[in-house]
């Protein structure tokens, strides 16, 4: 038997019952990819329905969202929440992937770099501002992958974006000891930094550029996501934790539907007669709410997330996703 048909084998036949429908926020460990967080989410979760919000690079660390079942359908618009990261830039390295992963392509002296430079570079970086990806980043080209095609060897260009950087705080600046630095290296210097980004927001372009801009390169070495949305470490458990819990209780906790949306979106209280129109697709009369909203029905269910417009001269809520339908 392939390997491949053992794996689905294996995935057909669920080691515990099925979670309810929920959010699982997770400590991701480092050196685990965001799909080896799903794939331990299957198993712990008794089914094959489980996605995240938001790729973590293998390097990082912290908050990633797991969607189980219908909960699924949360995620993109969890995906496009704001981010908080506390990272490491190493000034005076660059890399070919624009942190301690990819290889050293050139190194500069940074023992120069004051305070005063630093501050000014970090205020161009701050804002809304246009960012050039990673080229391996997981944008796709032409189909394909951005980090597959410059792993292929092929010159990656990437057009740049508008993102907002709404915080770049610098918490520590160190030089890098003997022991840290390779043989040779010329000094460097370690920033400690917490940013607070929109999302499709590179924190290794930062790092990338923010050591263009002193011109002594940089590159990132250490990466740990503390909040995704209204999801933050306070609510984020461990594969470990996670495990020792299910095996526990029987089945993995989740966070249910509601109260995941009500950590993402303004809520709206529906009426009973609301709620049975939103279950069948129909609209409701609006209440003058920007963008997306959790509609609850009065039994605490999430019905549907909805947005107001404008029709007919009325100002009605359309529903978007319906979670609960009739």
């Amino acid at each position: 038997m392939t390997a491949a048909r053992t794996e689905r084998t294996r995935d057909q036949v669920p080691r515990r019952p099925t979670a309810p429908d929920g959010l699982v926020v997770v400590d991701k460990p480092g050196g685990w990819t965001s799909h080896d967080v799903v794939g331990r989410g299957r198993r712990l979760a008794g089914t094959r329905k489980v996605g995240h919000a938001g790729t973590l690079d293998p390097m990082a660390t912290g908050v990633l969202v797991l969607g189980v079942g219908r909960a699924t359908k949360l995620l993109t618009y969890v995906v496009g929440a704001d981010k908080d990261y506390d990272a490491t830039i190493r000034l005076g390295a660059s890399t070919t992937t624009d942190d301690a992963e990819g290889e050293l392509v050139a190194s500069a002296d940074a023992s120069g770099v004051g305070r005063a430079d630093l501050h000014r570079a970090i205020a161009d970086l701050t804002g809304e501002i246009l960012q050039v990806p990673s080229t391996v980043s997981a944008i796709k080209v032409d189909g394909k992958r951005a980090y597959a095609r410059a792993r292929a060897g092929e010159d990656v260009a990437l057009a740049a974006r508008p993102v907002v950087v709404s915080r770049f705080e610098v918490l520590d600046v160190r030089p890098v000891g003997a022991g840290e630095a390779a043989d040779g290296a010329p000094p460097a210097l370690d920033v400690d930094v917490a940013v607070t980004v929109s999302s499709g927001t590179y924190v290794r372009a930062l790092a990338r550029d923010l050591g263009a801009a002193l011109g002594v390169g940089g590159h990132l070495t250490a990466l740990r996501r503390t909040r995704v949305g209204g999801y933050g470490l306070d609510v984020a458990s461990t594969l470990e934790e996670l495990e020792a819990q299910a095996d526990r209780d029987g089945v993995l906790a989740t966070l249910p539907l509601a109260e995941a949306a009500r950590a993402t979106f303004p809520v709206r209280d529906l009426t009973a007669q609301e709620a049975t129109a939103l279950s069948y697709g129909q609209w409701i009369p609006g209440t003058g709410t920007p963008g997306t909203t959790a509609a609850i029905s009065p039994a605490g269910e999430l019905v549907a997330l909805v947005e107001d417009t404008r029709r007919g001269g009325a100002d009605l809520a359309r529903p978007v996703l319906v979670l609960a339908p009739a």
